[in-house]
């Protein structure tokens, strides 16, 4: 019997011109929307960033999470709050006689060790001023010491009365997946140097091996104890006293009052009119730190500012457009971003910061290329060490003249893996077949999951591990000045905080950015008081470069729409993605897995 074609019904001609009026309305109005919100920007911009005639107090508010570095604006909305930012600003904000102190809204979830390390530093150097830091919270609930940490070097720390505090100490969970695997009939296949590069046993484990708890137990302790010796000096309070108290936690406002924890009980009205009194000004502008930009130096000596943060992959690190400026280092563009500065004749030296956990191979190798073409042209490269710099985040900062790392950094890792999830008798479990056909070598085919390796294939992919991993060893011998048996004592993968790889040889100061910057100018022979000017490279984009992209439709807005969901933030997701990852073969060797400390 033949096949019945029904003819396509056509639109009448009335109809094909309402059609496309009501598109050419459609189309209006969104760029008229988009060019009033377009003004909208520039407008909070201007008026942003005019500095009022009266007293200023800065406003940091750590109840949302901070990011290590700014990244570029997006078309509708500033950059995210950043630890560099806020370190910047509190460094010009100590010499400004408009800006009488700061105040603080406690507290972070999920704060990284590191980042409120940081903050600490920063609000001591700022204190030094004769300035005031004022913290008031509605509730310290997160039991970890780390947001506590971030404000415990405040003049006063003001609590709601009807709330409590919950700092207790360090707590980190590890995802493994390794009964899972053998449930579903999956064989994960990988191949690993060092006896510590713990990444593998998420996919082949059901628990802790004895070299992976120990080493997470070894940098939870590390940072606690720094984090407790800090808290302690900051607050007044013996160790054994504060040990004591984060062992009876959670106490009320009250009993924290008593204990020292806090200084004074409150509403937030009231802590604002209270820094109104030491002001002296009933007129007291809050600034959002945000708006408060570094002062700009201009004709001074010029060193690069190069920043990363977030995983290494091959290219752009992922899409950067006007809706969603990634947080992710791209080889390609890193690596441009070096030569860029090398190539500027009044760049004296670079300063890197550097806040990754790692990933590819060969992207960590073509940044470290870049920053070695700038040691040969008689630069130095400054690196500053962020929340980590592991794996692929240290294989980038080995060469460097100068590396400096907060105490409770992440970092070392110098170790490699990689493979695959063999799925053929998961496949078979539910009837789905997979079959194939080779032509050439018995390497075709090594990366599908539809099949184990081969004998052949898993001794080809070791070899290419092996070399990975003696690279990886070399860079950092050469970079360290160290022997190759010394790199490997303290490498198999293992993850260090800054001040145990200080101890080791794997960091050469202890600091955050400013203590960087210090030593940049060093080794540029400029002057320590001279002022310099700090360029960033790439320079970011403007709202009016975003704009002329969007109408352009270079920027890729259809896939920036596509992106947006918050379905992707679920938990759930996220651990899916990140096993999925693990398949995404020659991108993540060189990644340390770095479980959220809480």
């Amino acid at each position: 019997m033949a096949d019945i074609i029904h003819p396509r019904k056509r639109l009448s001609g009335t109809k094909v011109f309402f059609i496309t009026v009501l598109g050419v309305v459609i189309g209006l109005f969104l760029f008229f929307f988009l060019l009033m919100m377009f003004f909208v920007s520039l407008a909070a911009i201007a008026t942003g960033g005019e500095e009022t005639g009266g007293t200023l107090v800065l406003e940091i508010d750590l109840r949302a999470p901070l990011i290590d570095s700014p990244t570029p604006p997006s078309l509708f909305a500033d950059s995210d709050p950043s630890v560099v930012g806020i370190v910047r600003a509190l460094d010009r904000a100590k010499t400004d006689d408009k800006v009488k102190g700061v105040f603080i809204r406690g507290e972070s979830f999920g704060m990284a060790p590191a980042s409120a390390e940081e903050l600490r530093l920063a609000l001591l150097d700022f204190r030094e001023s004769d300035k005031f830091v004022i913290t008031h919270a509605q509730g310290l609930n997160s039991t970890s010491i780390i947001p506590y940490q971030a404000i415990s070097a405040s003049d006063e720390i003001w609590l709601q009365a009807s709330t409590s505090i919950a700092t207790a100490g360090l707590y980190s969970q590890t995802e493994f997946l390794g009964g899972v695997m053998e449930k579903i009939d999956a064989q994960p296949q990988f191949v690993r140097h060092g006896a510590y590069k713990n990444a593998v046993n998420t996919y082949t484990e059901t628990g802790f091996t004895p070299e992976h708890l120990e080493a997470t137990t070894s940098y939870l302790t590390s940072v606690f104890d720094d984090a407790v010796g800090n808290i302690a000096a900051d607050r007044g309070l013996d160790r054994t006293q504060l040990l004591g108290l984060l062992d009876t936690a959670p106490h009320s406002a009250s009993a924290a009052l008593d204990a020292g924890l806090i200084d004074r009980l409150g509403y937030l009205e009231e802590a604002r009119d209270h820094i109104e009194t030491l002001t002296q000004d009933e007129d007291t502008v809050f600034k959002p730190i945000a708006d408060y930009a570094p002062k700009g130096h201009y004709g001074q000596p010029v060193i690069a500012l190069v920043e990363g943060q977030g995983a290494i992959m091959p290219g752009d690190g992922g899409s950067r457009d006007i809706f969603n400026p990634a947080a992710n280092i791209g080889g390609e563009s890193m690596a441009a971003a070096l030569d860029a500065a090398l190539e500027e004749e009044d760049v004296k030296a670079v300063l890197l910061r550097v806040s990754s956990p790692g990933g590819s191979a060969a992207a960590s190798d073509q940044i470290m290329a870049a920053v070695k073409r700038i040691q040969d042209a008689g630069k130095p490269v400054i690196v500053s060490m962020g929340q980590y710099a592991a794996s692929g985040g240290y294989y980038i900062a080995a060469p460097a003249d100068h590396i400096v790392a907060l105490p409770q950094t992440i970092t070392g890792s110098i170790g490699v893996f990689g493979g695959k999830f063999a799925l053929e008798e998961t496949f078979a479990n539910v009837g789905f077949n997979v079959e194939a056909v080779r032509i050439g070598g018995d390497y075709a085919g090594a990366y599908n999951t539809d099949e184990p390796f081969t004998e052949s294939q898993l001794e080809g992919f070791s070899r290419e591990m092996d070399q990975i991993y003696d690279d990886f060893v070399g860079v950092v011998a050469s970079g360290r000045d160290m022997s190759r048996d010394a790199v490997i004592a303290v490498a198999e993968g293992r993850v260090w905080t800054g001040r145990q790889a200080h101890e080791r040889g794997l960091v050469d100061e202890l600091g955050g950015f400013d203590t960087a910057l210090r030593a940049a100018k060093r080794l540029a022979e400029i002057d320590e008081d001279e002022a310099v000017r700090l360029r960033r490279f790439p320079r970011p984009k403007t709202r009016e470069e975003l704009f002329n992209e969007l109408l352009t439709g270079s920027a890729g807005t259809a896939q920036s729409l596509e992106r947006l969901g918050a379905v992707m933030d679920l938990p759930e997701v996220q651990t899916l993605m990140r096993a999925r990852s693990a398949l995404q073969n020659g991108t993540q060797e060189l990644r340390a897995p770095l479980p959220a400390i809480e």
